[in-house]
This record gives structure tokens, C-alpha cells and sequence, in this order.
């Protein structure tokens, strides 16, 4: 199996490019460590939210981001200068089905949070899309992505809130997923691949960048990006049969729904508002989802219009009665 079954190929008759299949290869493996602390998080070993706010969100933002922009790179080397389309289609078919193989999976073992679009369902159709850009000059691919990155920005409608517009990325809600990269704004970092492959061809970078690379501590990595989707696919298997195995010996201590609330409602309230407002507004909805009872379903992580629209209005009512208990506190 080649690197091309996730992110492309390199034109056979030139020299394969082994420095990008180590950077492929580095991607994976920083995918791996986000993915056990995912996995430890998942069976209770760490806090709640861990991996989903902060630094590690911003972790996980940054390999999605290099995995797309090293799908445009090796679309752009493949295809630049001509489309070989017997090769696309094969690699085209084993991402689908792949991504598919996903969904039905993580429909059974998490349904509240199943993966609907995640990255291989956005290499799929990024591969597609990126056909149409081969042909821009630099600067417009540039324009582009710095559009598409943009986008959401401007046009969050309602329009797109119905589950089957989710994978646009233009919904003014927030899907529940355990990986979802819609094409607004991710496919950005594909067109950003692009634009470096083309600049990196036309200023001779490229060819000085060719060929294998001496180094020996290198080849595991080159090996690893070489068999990129395999890895994909096996790895995150492994890693959580692993942990459950641990788990049966060592189990994480068992938390109540208040407890497993509390952390991750304070981690994503840290990222708009200060901890005095977050410590208050989270006890808050802990109190107005249990009266309601919806604490549960918002654990489990139904995803409903009708549950979404009780959630928003006891967040509003909590955000209006934490910041007139904060203003009290000062006016005393």
C-alpha cells in the first residue's frame, strides 16, 4: 500500500520524495499520542474534556492541519501536470471505503458521538475538490485558502443547522463527533498544500528535496508515511483494545454524571470567559440540567433540536445569572 492511500501519491517515474513521507510519518505518530490520551480519557483515567479544550485542542488542530496540507502537496505532485486517472480512482475507492468502515464502527461503539465526517471522509472529498485548483497559480490558491479558512466566519447560518449540511462546517451549532473536520475551514489547509507544492516545484526546492534521505533513524518514519491509511486504521484499534485490557486489571475509579460535568464544562468555559465566571456558570448548569433532566442525554451526547434548544436556554439564563452574581460581589 502506498502513502497515496491517505493523502495522495507521488508521480511514479520521479523520485519519491522520502522527506515527505517522514513528515507524514511524524504526523501519525503525534496522532497517536493524542489518540491514547483520548483513549485514557474515554476510560476515566484523566480528567474530562481533557483532550477537547487548551493546548490539546490546539494539538489536535495542528496535525488535522498537516495531514490536509500534506494531502494538497501530493495531490499537486501527482496530478500537476496531468491527471492520472486510473491511480486516482483506486486510491479514491479505498479512501471511501475506509471512511465508511469508520462511521459504521464508531456508530455501534459511540452512536452519541459517531464519527459522520471525520479527516478520511474530508481526504475523500478534498481529493476530489482539489482536482478543480491544479490548474491555479500560487497566489490564487493562496486567495482561496485564505477564503475558505474565512468562511465560517461569515456564513454560520441556520440554514445549514439540518444534520445533512453538518459536513460543510457552516452550522451555528456545534455537531458532537469524535473526529469531525468539515470542509469550511479545514479545506484550507489542503489548498495551503497546494500553493507550497507548486511555490516548492517552480523555485527548484522540490529537486533539491528529492530522493531518499540518508539518515538511518529516519527509515521508520519514511515507512510508517509509506503505509499511511494502514496505520490509520490499525492504530487507534490497538491502542484502545490496550487500554481496555489495562482497564480490566486497574479500572479507573467510577465517577458520578456531576463530577464528569463539572471538568469539562469549566475546561470549555476557560476558553471564552475567566475561571471566577466559569467555576459559577458550570455549577449553575450542573443544577438547571439536573432539575431539567437533561444531564444525562448531555452526557450521552444526544443530539437533538429539542434538547439543544433547552440546553441554549439554560446556558443563557445561567451566563445572565452568573454575571449579575459576579457584579454583586464587586459592587460589595
Amino acid at each position: 500500500m502506498q502513502t497515496s492511500t491517505l493523502t495522495g501519491s507521488i508521480p511514479a517515474p520521479a523520485r519519491r520524495i522520502e522527506a515527505i513521507d517522514a513528515a507524514r510519518g511524524i504526523a501519525l505518530l503525534a496522532m497517536v499520542s493524542y489518540h491514547f490520551t483520548w483513549d485514557l480519557e474515554f476510560f476515566g483515567y484523566v480528567t474530562r474534556g481533557l483532550t477537547a479544550f487548551g493546548g490539546w485542542k490546539i494539538y489536535a488542530r495542528s496535525i488535522a492541519s498537516s495531514f490536509l496540507f500534506l494531502v494538497g502537496v501530493s495531490l499537486m505532485l501527482a496530478h500537476g501536470n496531468g491527471i492520472r486517472w486510473n491511480g486516482f480512482g483506486k486510491r479514491l475507492a479505498m479512501i471511501v471505503a475506509a471512511a465508511l468502515a469508520i462511521t459504521v464502527a464508531t456508530w455501534f461503539a459511540t452512536p452519541g458521538s459517531f464519527i459522520f465526517f471525520g479527516i478520511l471522509h474530508h481526504i475523500a472529498l478534498a481529493s476530489v475538490l482539489g482536482l478543480a485548483f491544479l490548474r491555479f497559480p500560487v497566489w490564487a490558491l493562496v486567495l482561496a485558502a485564505v477564503l475558505v479558512a474565512a468562511a465560517p466566519q461569515f456564513l454560520r447560518l441556520p440554514a445549514f443547522d439540518h444534520p445533512s449540511l453538518w459536513w460543510l462546517g457552516l452550522s451555528t451549532i456545534n455537531p458532537r463527533s469524535n473526529d469531525y473536520v468539515p470542509l469550511f475551514p479545514w479545506f484550507a489547509a489542503v489548498l495551503a498544500g497546494m500553493a507550497a507544492a507548486k511555490f516548492a516545484k517552480a523555485s527548484g526546492l522540490l529537486a533539491r528535496l528529492g530522493g531518499h534521505l540518508p539518515q538511518a533513524a529516519a527509515r521508520p518514519l519514511v515507512l510508517i508515511g509509506q503505509h499511511s491509511l494502514a496505520f490509520y486504521l490499525i492504530h487507534q484499534p490497538v491502542l484502545i483494545a490496550c487500554v481496555w485490557l489495562f482497564a480490566q486489571v486497574w479500572p479507573a475509579p467510577a465517577q458520578s454524571p456531576q463530577a464528569a460535568f463539572v471538568p469539562a464544562c469549566e475546561a470549555s468555559c476557560r476558553e471564552v470567559r475567566e475561571q471566577a465566571f466559569c467555576t459559577a456558570y458550570c455549577a449553575c448548569m450542573l443544577d438547571a440540567l439536573d432539575k431539567d433532566g437533561a444531564l444525562d442525554k448531555v452526557l450521552r451526547g444526544e443530539q437533538t433540536a429539542e434538547l439543544s434548544s433547552r440546553v441554549s436556554g439554560l446556558a443563557s439564563t445561567c451566563t445572565v445569572e452568573t454575571d449579575m452574581s459576579l457584579m454583586g460581589r464587586e459592587e460589595e
